[in-house]
């Protein structure tokens, strides 16, 4: 299957990439391309007709590509990237936390929001097993 974005793609709404990254990116496109159509799967959403019943669709979708292989490609390759990073002096005390602790590609709730791939779930839990009210004296 193709991609849902390209690297012009990339380029056109993020930023000029290095020639590093270009490569990078062209190996996360395909990928994350197929983990959204697995997400649409997922709740029995078919991305690819999606995008052909709807233009507006696919751009939202080639966005949402776009800012997964962005982010993805923002976080270093050479240590764990830290989103929140804490020193102390005398008392010794270094902490942080991570971006994605053990790494790896990951698609943000927003963004699956954003392309209808959350399922909402509603309902009312019945607690008693008939109605209680008395229907015959409706002021009581």
């Amino acid at each position: 299957m193709t991609a849902l974005a390209t690297v012009d793609d990339l380029i056109s709404l993020w930023r000029p990439i290095s020639p590093e990254e270009q490569t990078r990116a062209e190996a996360l496109l395909p990928i994350v391309s197929d983990r959204l159509r697995l997400e649409a799967k997922k709740v029995g959403k078919d991305i690819d007709m999606m995008i052909i019943d709807s233009v507006a669709y696919g751009n939202v979708v080639k966005s949402v590509t776009v800012d997964i292989v962005a982010r993805t490609l923002m976080t270093s390759t050479s240590q764990e990237p830290m989103t929140q990073y804490s020193q102390s002096a005398l008392g010794y005390t270094v902490s942080g936390t991570f971006l994605t602790p053990g790494g790896g590609l990951f698609i943000k709730r927003d963004e699956l929001k954003a392309l209808g791939l959350r399922k909402q779930r509603y309902g009312v839990r019945e607690f008693y097993d008939y109605d209680q009210r008395n229907n015959d004296y409706p002021y009581q």
